[in-house]
């Protein structure tokens, strides 16, 4: 997510990946590029419905998928997590969280049955039992007022989560045979994705297939970057160009870029070595709503709209998870 630091109500609106404040609302346009854009509604027999609601949430913002055709997204400003579900088209909430917890980026485990959850500006992170609804551990990454937890990633090895006010990552050990949960440690980065020139900079993350190297969004610099998890070196990918850029997917040489106030996802080839990128098509869709995050699901993108262009706290109505092709031209 991507907004401007800011108090936040006590009561329990509706957003998406943060529990601040918002980004200025402007009115964008995006730029055409030389790039294929194709609407992202689905308009064949069989497949999922264009979006699943989030019954009775205050906001959406984080989504990850879970096993099959399943997913997991969370209320931001509540910190409750729902579970949705492709082939029914319906979700529940399972998880109500205690008071106070936000809910931003999540990443799951199939492994474990365990959710991780970036706590926004409470400086926390969370892990969940989806089985039980139980907490596993809470976890203070970061001091409040200085921090904004904003997405997560699993490794074979842990836990990766972003702070968008800070050039650091956070890291959570997790057993592989166990699920045991070690001591979070702090990882300083070098280089250009160290840099804050922003109000919200680091953003989403994911890991690249050789599970070593991250992939970082930074929102204030509208880039990519690659992370090196031992050294905390960053590196730019280059060629690419990408303004309001949000929550992340990796998948092989594919990256989805969701880029909230101008309602697209750019869909990226990114070379073998993560040196450069090229934007191979634009997905947009009537639905889109300030989309911030997303997750792939065989060859459906699921992507939760934050409706921020209504306000903050946001005054939707309703919150819903769009499906869209995640594949068009290439």
């Amino acid at each position: 997510m991507h907004i401007n630091p800011a108090p936040v109500p006590s009561r329990r609106p509706r957003v998406g990946k943060t529990a601040a404040g918002i980004f200025g609302i402007a009115a964008l346009v995006a730029s055409a590029g030389p790039v294929s854009a194709h609407p992202g509604h689905h308009d064949r027999p069989g497949n999922p419905p264009d979006s699943i609601e989030l019954p009775d949430a205050s906001s959406a913002e984080g989504i990850t998928a879970g096993r099959g055709n399943s997913f997991y997204a969370g209320d931001l400003f509540e910190g409750d997590i729902y579970r949705g579900s492709l082939r029914s088209g319906t979700a529940e909430e399972i998880i109500d969280a205690p008071d106070g917890r936000k809910a931003v980026g999540m990443d799951f485990s199939k492994r474990h049955d365990l959710l991780a959850v970036a706590g926004g500006d409470t400086g926390q992170a969370y892990f969940y039992d989806t089985d039980t609804g139980e907490t596993v551990a809470k976890y203070q990454l970061a001091k409040t007022g200085t921090s904004f937890i904003n997405d997560v990633t699993l490794t074979r090895r842990g836990a990766w989560f972003t702070n968008s006010l800070k050039g650091e990552l956070y890291f959570v050990p997790i057993d592989r045979h166990d699920g045991e949960l070690g001591k979070a440690r702090t990882l300083d980065l070098k280089g250009p994705a160290s840099q804050t020139p922003g109000d919200f900079n680091l953003n989403g993350i994911a890991v690249a297939d050789d599970g070593r190297t991250l992939v970082v969004a930074h929102s204030a610099k509208a880039s990519l970057f690659t992370v090196n998890t031992r050294s905390g070196e960053s590196r730019l990918i280059r060629n690419l160009d990408l303004p309001h850029v949000d929550g992340i997917v990796v998948d092989g040489r594919n990256v989805w870029a969701v880029q909230n106030m101008i309602n697209q996802v750019s869909r990226i080839r990114v070379a073998d070595d993560l040196r450069r990128g090229e934007v191979k098509e634009v997905i947009t869709d009537k639905l889109f709503q300030t989309p911030t995050t997303a997750a792939l699901i065989g060859d459906d993108l699921a992507v939760v709209n934050a409706k921020f262009d209504t306000g903050l706290p946001p005054t939707a109505d309703t919150y819903e998870v769009v499906i869209v092709d995640a594949f068009g031209e290439d």
